[in-house]
């Protein structure tokens, strides 16, 4: 995809994401939420929570692979740390690499701001909690996107065999659609958060993918 195709591609999919907000914010609200709490679109959401029902293990696992989305974002920052240390120069520092830095900064802020502007609350209290949480977008479900959608892109410049960088690749891969899949299946998201989720990564990898080409390109 040229960059054009992809800046027009995340502005596509903010457009999405925002009229989704306004949908969850303004249409078919109802105290459907644990402690009746309002949430949007509801009938969709509560169809779609009816149907999946409430399952830990699928919760547990996607919080384990949550903790691989943050070693393999640590990894990165060591690595360009290291390289700040070594060069003496930010600028030396690889761009894919700083690329990655803004974008996990991104994801931070969207999830700091999140937590402070609640658009949904969760289907359910969490065990360790005692009120509703803010569920919208899935944090979980945009931290797995991001992180291991950026890598697959970064593999080709930092693993040169050809079959480990596939399979690389390919375990990312899979690690995005059990994420999606098995936060949806958990119970723990609104069927909504989750799209939120997927709309907002999707956003954040087209632009990140067109200004990682803007800033190699000439390197």
């Amino acid at each position: 995809m040229k960059n054009k195709g992809k800046f027009i591609f995340a502005a596509v999919c903010g457009i999405l994401a925002i009229i989704l907000i306004i949908l969850v914010g303004c249409v078919d609200v109802a105290p459907i939420g644990p402690e009746g709490t309002s949430i949007g679109l509801s009938h969709i959401n509560k169809a779609a929570a009816d149907l999946v029902g409430t399952n830990l293990l699928w919760y547990n696992i996607t919080k384990y692979l949550g903790y691989i989305a943050l070693l393999t974002a640590f990894a990165f920052a060591a690595a360009g740390f290291i390289q700040l240390v070594t060069r003496r120069d930010i600028s030396k520092v690889d761009r894919e690499i700083l690329a990655l830095g803004i974008l996990y900064a991104v994801v931070i802020g969207l999830y700091i701001f999140f937590e402070v502007v609640i658009i949904n609350y969760r289907p359910v209290i969490m065990p360790d909690e005692t009120y509703p949480e803010a569920s919208f977008p899935s944090s979980h479900t945009m931290l797995i996107c991001v992180v291991m959608g950026s890598t697959i892109m970064v593999l080709n410049k930092y693993i040169k065999n050809d079959m480990l960088r596939k399979i690389l690749q390919v375990i990312c891969s899979i690690i995005i659609i059990i994420m999606v899949v098995g936060r949806m299946l958990s119970g723990v998201h609104w069927l909504t958060d989750i799209t939120g989720g997927v709309l907002i990564s999707a956003v954040l990898l087209s632009l990140f993918s067109g200004i990682r080409d803007k800033l190699t390109e000439n390197q």
